[in-house]
């Protein structure tokens, strides 16, 4: 045993204090944050673009999902260490540093996009549920945006976080489709190599829907206010501008945690472009529109049982991503105007954010009720998503090399470099998607 001060906790030899006062955790017990944000990126909107891509080009898109894993990591890294060092979520932190203006116009078109893709992803588990089982699409729709809503209003963050977690599981069912379905892994890993790459307009619009569902600006909101969420309701950490000493365990906790969420986002988005590709694509189904779309035109070709899964699936992720897409946009909004935020307070005590996260869901559930066409709703959300994301990645990588900001914190500059290579590659899909406006 280590000698220690008097009236201080002994820690075993071998073993370092964690930000928490104990030993180090193992590592299932590190992930939390990056996990939970990395796994809502594969939500049923993701899950129809990655399908969409698939089934159109075949394994002509596989190479994009390892090239943008590095640049993924780097961003919400970024984003989580902000929280964790100042204390506040990222829109916060923005009205403390830059004009309100910018904070305002930023939070308008992320609660826009978010309610959007709310609506698209309320909308696609319904429709799962009703390839499963038939019934009444709506109604299942209705269902879990409520059953989400009561979740994240009546029940503490700290007993609602582990059922998040748990809800990563779900996307282990893409895993099992690939597992149930032959594919000519030769051809796979010869496309990684040299990727059967068709310059064109579609081309170019396809890759940037990818770029733009795969680097989403709600996921920085909520990482970021997940690590102030944590944080606040522990007794022992602070904001490691206030606490330097728990910098080394609490950086490092960042890094595992978000590290492991995205390379297991990116594996997952794999596995759902190669899905499509081997089953949809081979077989000349090269128009898919939704996520439901695609999981029906599986069960023709590849059997119930990879069906099922695709579909489980939907609905998996989407319990996952509905409150993740809710409370960013309840994160923002209140960051923005200066508001209490959080979901360990109780509704009353946290009036406007709350009534923000009612607001969206019951939104999202109302697009379902419309004649909106889901499939532009969506093109709409990804074109505001990229404007958005921009000037937003911009700000943060701002943010996070300013010592006002991160004091002694400031990003290390492997995290510079790749978060810089994130921002110019979210600016230049943004260029190519004006450039084929239209094409």
């Amino acid at each position: 045993m280590k000698k220690t001060p008097a009236g201080t906790a002994t820690v075993p030899s071998g073993h370092r204090n964690t930000e928490d006062g104990g030993t180090e955790k193992p590592l299932w017990a590190n992930l939390s944050a990056g996990l939970v944000t990395g796994a809502a990126d594969d939500d049923p909107s993701g899950i129809a673009t990655y399908s969409q891509v698939g089934a159109a080009f075949g394994y002509g898109m596989l190479w994009c999902i390892l090239v943008t894993m590095p640049l993924m990591i780097a961003i919400q890294a970024v984003s989580a260490g902000i929280g964790r060092v100042t204390g506040h979520g990222l829109m916060d932190g923005m009205r403390k540093y830059y004009p309100h203006p910018l904070v305002y116009a930023l939070t308008a078109s992320l609660v826009i996009a978010n309610v959007i893709n709310l609506a698209a992803d309320i909308g696609a588990m319904g429709a799962a549920l009703k390839l499963l089982i038939g019934g009444p699409a709506l109604i299942y729709a209705a269902g879990f945006a409520l059953l989400s809503l009561v979740l994240q209003v009546f029940i503490p963050f700290t007993r609602y976080a582990p059922i998040l977690k748990l809800l990563t599981l779900s996307l282990f069912a893409y895993v099992a489709t690939v597992l149930v379905i032959d594919v000519p892994w030769l051809a796979v890993l010869k496309s990684l190599v040299l990727p059967p790459i068709t310059w064109n307009a579609s081309y170019a619009v396809g890759l940037v829907a990818l770029l733009g569902t795969t680097i989403s600006p709600y996921l920085f909101c909520w990482q970021a206010a997940q690590e102030v969420e944590e944080m606040e309701s522990s007794k022992r950490r602070k904001p490691l501008r206030r606490a330097p000493k728990q910098a080394p365990s609490a950086l490092r906790r960042i890094g595992i945690d978000t590290t492991v969420g995205m390379i297991f986002s990116n594996l997952i988005s794999f596995f759902i472009i190669l899905v499509a590709a081997v089953v949809l694509h081979a077989h000349g189904k090269v128009d898919i529109q939704t996520s439901a779309e695609a999981a029906a035109a599986l069960r023709p070709l590849a059997g119930d049982m990879a069906f099922a899964l695709f579909a489980a699936g939907i609905i998996g992720t989407g319990l996952l991503a509905v409150p993740v897409l809710a409370g960013a946009t309840a994160y923002a909004a209140a960051g923005a105007f200066g508001q209490r935020s959080g979901l360990e307070y109780k509704p009353q005590n946290a009036r406007f954010f709350y009534t923000v996260l009612i607001v969206a869901s019951l939104a999202g559930i109302a697009l379902n009720l419309t004649p909106l066409d889901p499939i532009k709703a969506l093109y709409w959300s990804a074109v505001i998503n990229g404007v958005t994301a921009v000037p937003l990645m911009v700000v943060m990588m701002l943010m996070g090399s300013r010592r006002k900001v991160m004091g002694k914190f400031t990003m290390p500059w492997p995290l510079r470099i790749f978060g810089w290579l994130a921002t110019a590659a979210m600016a230049t899909a943004a260029v190519v998607m004006f450039v084929t406006w239209g094409k």
